[in-house]
């Protein structure tokens, strides 16, 4: 995965309003209409959060007849969730190697205070 495409994602997941519509879109797809229904703002504004999402590679959107239906592609999102895995594991070895730490000055506190006995 480039770093481009991994910065549009994340760029796309910025917003709040494009994070809920993804939200939506994971129950299956839905018309612009629909998902326009929950949120005060316009369609226009909703068709510039669904170009947002389409340019990042996050939904496609189709054409049958009338309806324009957007699908959620999770291809991006799970790179994204890789890219970050790397970091989590980090963070948890990090966390593990500082707990073996705090263990092994607990256990020498114990054994000088025993001597101090």
């Amino acid at each position: 995965m480039s770093s481009d495409t991994l910065s549009s994602t994340f760029a796309a997941l910025a917003d709040p309003t494009r994070r809920a519509i993804l939200k939506r879109l994971a129950d299956g797809e839905r018309s612009v209409n629909e998902l326009a229904k929950p949120f005060r703002i316009s369609l226009p504004a909703i068709s510039r959060h669904l170009k947002v999402l389409e340019r990042s590679g996050l939904i496609s959107r189709g054409r049958a007849a009338q309806w324009r239906p957007c699908r959620l592609k999770a291809k991006p999102l799970m790179d994204a969730v890789d890219w970050l895995e790397r970091y989590r594991r980090f963070y948890d070895e990090s966390f593990d190697r500082l707990d073996d730490y705090l263990h092994e000055l607990q256990a020498k506190e114990k054994k000088h205070d025993r001597k101090q006995k």
